[in-house]
């Protein structure tokens, strides 16, 4: 049975930490731990109490005396009241004369002289029968007349037991005998001369009753508790008037004043009692006014009876209680300004501000409460909803792939995504874009309607890895030469026919790092991902997160194993390292399939798409092309000729010129379409890349497109959502507050860099403010206050100016009077064609904002092998340069024994009286340094010189 720590210390009488230490010093008998419920074993408890039993003893001891004391002090103050009862009796004696004018004082004399003098011959034992037959009848007399006090007891209780006693043992018949008796209790002594002829029986019984009376009083002392009960019995037989007084002469006297000026006036009685309440209030004042009553009542008797009164009425003087005087007079102010508020004026006030208080109230109740609620639409960006919930961006996107979804600050969230995250955080979301999603209707197709549609494959992997060179040998084209930088900067929808006449709509993205948006839209629109790694290199981050894109969008993926012609190609290797994240190639019992591929020179292409092909097939890939069209808009771009123009994918219906399109916050009427050859088409199925011309601006890239019934169905969505974008943007700006000044202050040094990103598609610009706003440090903060597609225009110079921004622009160019203005306000505009140059060129203009910091050099060492006091110039010292080269312009750490003593400049360095510029290794010399003269010998001067090097970010 286990027993609690508590419990046990209680029970052995020490201290928690006392026991802890002890069973800490005996690790055998388990863990223990410093807290009070913890629950001993029965091999703790047993060591305990035998290690600290003499304490348990020890409070045992403690426990008996500290009772035996106090039954001493009670049986002390029992004797102490059977001594007061004594006293008492001794002095209340002649209170018996009361009844004397009924009776004969000499027989009441000679009856007092045999009962004082025989108490010592009455024997013990026939006092304790009596004893008891005494109870019993006092026990009758006390259910006959209740007590009234304890002042009536202590006189009369010894006479009033003695003659009953004796008289129910003679004459047990006679109870009116008895009673008589019981009525002359207190004028014992005279009971022989009341009546003639029992006088001599009565007298005998009297003498018989003082024996045992003093037999009684002993015991009584012995026996405290009895001395109560016995004046109960007394009190209930006398009369009211037969009382004895016990108080002192001066007290009675009192008593008498008092009753005789309440006698003066009887219309004064109530009177009297409410001044007794008020005297309380100010009993100090009273007390002296009651003194000088006093006086005046015994100089001049002819104001006798105010005298009485005063003193009647300062009787019982109560101390001032300053808390409830202090109250009633509040109390009493409050009830005064009550009513002096009669105006009506005042009243509206009062209830006006009550009113303005209420409401103020209950907004800030709403405001708390609607504090947790994100009000918010599907438009959201990554760093928009972190700005919103007031949490730092990384923890967003941490937690977003802690659930295998890959994303970047810029990138657009869905709704499903949007409720994770915000319940993650305590969160709830509000969507108040929801009666625009309503308006845009799906159509539900009839399955008689659905045919086969062509797969949309996407190629993804890391940079160089050959994705581009795979696609041209596909189409039998040259995309990379076209590509500034040989790289992709851009996503590309191709429309390819196959040799067997089966047509693939091909989906080439981005592989460097800063195009994670782009790669992660590739995967949702998509139904089959090829995953190229090159043979003579590995499975590299930017593959890792194409394949997490894969995987979170639930995309089937086919590996693709390029440049296996290259001399240090290992395909085995690229498979285990795919084992090692769980993908196991069919080769080797998985259930991805695998193809190692040529892109440059063919080999292996057709297998492959021939296993694209597969997995298509097992997909059943159908579309209904009979209905209004659905897809997404893949890039978006402004061309100076054509206007804003757009590269979307039809996922279902068909897309022909003249349709209503809506697409996010963009709308307009499509005015032409083309391929990816820049051919004109007249319509785009299902699972078929477009070019779209008629929007009235740049959609996002990844939005969903819409085909509307009419154009101003279409515009009123666009304003709808426009609006809710707006209103969106509002949320999510923060300002300035003083905890952040505070931290700036704390930090030091900051500074700001503001940019303005324009570029060529929007695509390539969320890469770019992606890549820019990563680039932020504690000390530098990047902010891209601005960006857009399309050229550099006067609007963008402005805000720059008056930003103090810098323009970046990404295959656009700024027009001449943006040019013009730029040159005029000193605007700087940087124009880039490959995104790496653009990024470096950031990086390095953070690195010039931050201020040079201060590097040492040790340039030698000098050993003190002499020291030289010499007036007027000091300390100097004597030695030889163990190391390097020490220079007259360096400065000098003084070191004693492993510890820098001190740091200051050489004032002189003098060779053979000479000063020189510096002294080589291995030469003697003497040093002095500046306003320091505490060298001694041994000790070692290490000198070194400072340079200002350029912070790192």
């Amino acid at each position: 049975m286990s027993i609690r720590l508590n419990k046990a210390i209680r029970e052995l009488n020490i201290g928690l930490q006392t026991a802890v230490e002890f069973l800490e010093k005996k690790p055998e008998l388990g863990e223990v731990k410093n807290e009070l419920n913890f629950k001993l074993s029965e091999d703790q408890y047993k060591a305990l109490v035998g290690a600290f039993n003499n304490d348990k003893e020890v409070k045992k001891d403690a426990a008996k005396l500290l009772q035996k004391k106090t039954k001493e002090k009670k049986g002390a103050a029992d004797h102490k009241g059977e001594t007061i009862l004594k006293a008492e009796r001794q002095q209340y004696k002649p209170v018996g004369k009361i009844d004397l004018d009924q009776l004969n004082k000499p027989a009441a004399k000679k009856a007092v002289a045999p009962i004082e003098e025989k108490p010592a011959p009455a024997p013990a034992a026939a006092a304790v029968e009596p004893a008891e037959e005494k109870k019993e009848v006092e026990k009758h007399e006390t259910s006959k007349k209740p007590v009234t006090s304890k002042e009536e007891v202590k006189p009369v209780a010894p006479k009033v037991e003695k003659p009953v006693e004796k008289k129910v043992e003679s004459v047990k018949k006679e109870a009116p005998v008895v009673e008589a008796e019981v009525k002359t209790k207190p004028e014992v002594k005279s009971e022989p001369a009341t009546s003639k002829p029992q006088a001599e029986p009565v007298a005998v019984e009297e003498k018989k009753d003082n024996g045992l009376f003093q037999t009684k009083n002993e015991k009584k002392i012995l026996n405290t508790p009895k001395v109560n009960v016995l004046g109960k019995i007394d009190l209930s037989t006398l009369n009211q008037s037969t009382r004895p007084k016990k108080k002192s002469k001066e007290e009675r006297r009192k008593e008498r004043e008092e009753k005789a000026g309440q006698n003066n006036g009887q219309g004064k009685k109530k009177r009297v009692r409410i001044n007794k309440e008020r005297v309380d209030i100010n009993a100090a004042a009273n007390q002296q006014q009651n003194q000088n009553g006093k006086k005046g009542n015994n100089n001049g008797g002819g104001n006798k009876n105010a005298g009485k009164k005063n003193r009647n009425r300062n009787q019982k003087p109560l101390e001032v209680d300053d808390e409830a005087v202090a109250r009633q007079v509040k109390e009493t102010l409050a009830r005064l300004t009550s009513k002096s508020q009669n105006k009506k004026g005042a009243k509206y006030r009062k209830e006006k501000r009550d009113a303005v208080q209420e409401r103020l109230n209950a907004e800030a109740k709403a405001e708390r409460k609607e504090s947790k609620i994100l009000k918010l639409t599907e438009f959201v960006t990554v760093s928009e909803l972190a700005t919103m919930m007031n949490v730092p961006v990384t923890n967003v996107i941490s937690t977003l792939m802690s659930v295998g979804i890959m994303v970047s600050i810029n990138q657009r969230l869905d709704a499903e995504t949007i409720n994770l995250v915000a319940d993650e955080f305590d969160f709830k979301t509000e969507y108040v874009s929801a009666e625009v999603q309503e308006a845009v209707s799906e159509e539900v197709d009839d399955e008689n309607d659905l045919v086969s549609r062509a797969p949309i494959v996407t190629v993804m992997g890391h940079v160089d890895h050959g994705k581009t060179s795979l696609l041209d040998h596909i189409r039998n084209t040259n995309v990379i030469a076209g590509e500034a930088g040989g790289i992709t900067q851009h996503i590309g929808a191709y429309s390819v026919t196959l040799e067997n006449g089966r047509k693939v709509t091909f989906l080439d993205t981005p592989g460097h790092e800063a195009f994670t948006a782009m790669r992660a839209r590739g995967a949702q629109v998509t139904d089959i991902v090829i995953i190229i790694i090159a043979a003579d290199d590995s499975v590299m981050p930017t593959t890792k997160e194409a394949i997490a894109h894969a995987q979170a969008a639930g995309v089937p993926m086919v590996f693709a194993i390029n440049k296996i012609d290259k001399p240090g190609a290992n395909p085995d290797k690229i498979r285990e390292d795919l084992s090692q994240m769980n993908l196991l190639v069919e080769e080797w019992g998985g259930k991805y399939q695998c193809q190692e591929i040529s892109a440059k020179k063919g080999l292996g292409v057709n297998e492959l798409l021939d296993k694209v092909l597969l997995e298509a097939d097992m997909m059943d890939l159908k579309a209904n092309p009979n209905r209004k069209a659905t897809g997404t808009i893949i890039e978006s771009s402004l061309d100076k000729g054509r206007g804003y123009v757009s590269t979307v994918l039809v996922s279902n219906g068909t897309l022909k010129i003249g349709d209503n399109v809506i697409a996010g916050t963009s709308w307009g009427r499509i005015k032409a379409m083309f391929n990816e050859r820049n051919q004109r088409i007249e319509s785009a199925g299902p699972a078929e890349p477009a070019i779209i011309l008629g929007l009235n601006g740049a959609p996002t890239a990844g939005d969903t497109f819409h085909v509307m019934e009419t154009e101003q169905e279409a515009r009123e969505i666009a304003n709808k959502r426009e609006q809710l974008q707006r209103e969106q943007g509002l949320r999510t700006q923060t300002r300035l507050t003083l905890s952040d000044i505070s931290h700036r202050i704390a930090r030091g040094e900051f500074h700001e860099m503001n940019i303005i990103v324009k570029g060529d598609t929007d695509g390539s610009i969320e890469a770019l403010s992606d890549s820019f706003i990563k680039l932020s440090t504690e000390k530098v903060n990047v902010n891209v206050i601005s960006k857009a597609v399309g050229q550099i225009s006067e609007s963008d110079v402005m805000l720059a100016s008056a930003s103090d921004a810098v323009i970046v622009g990404f295959q656009v160019r700024p027009s001449a009077d943006a040019r013009r203005l730029a040159d005029r306000e000193g605007v700087e505009i940087n124009t880039y064609s490959v995104i790496y140059d653009a990024i470096d060129d950031v990086k390095s203009t953070m690195v010039g904002m931050l201020d040079k910091v201060k590097k040492e050099i040790v340039t030698g060492q000098f050993e003190v092998k002499q020291v030289f006091k010499i007036s007027k110039v000091g300390t100097v010292a004597g030695g030889m340069v163990t190391e390097g080269k020490v220079h007259s312009k360096d400065k000098g750490r003084v070191v004693r024994d492993g510890i820098v003593i001190h740091t200051a400049p050489i004032d002189a360095l003098k060779r053979y009286k000479d000063d020189v510029k510096e002294v080589a290794t291995g030469l003697e010399c003497g040093i002095s340094l500046v306003n320091y003269n505490d060298l001694q010998v041994d000790d070692i001067i290490e000198t070194f010189t400072e340079i200002e090097v350029e912070q790192k970010l």
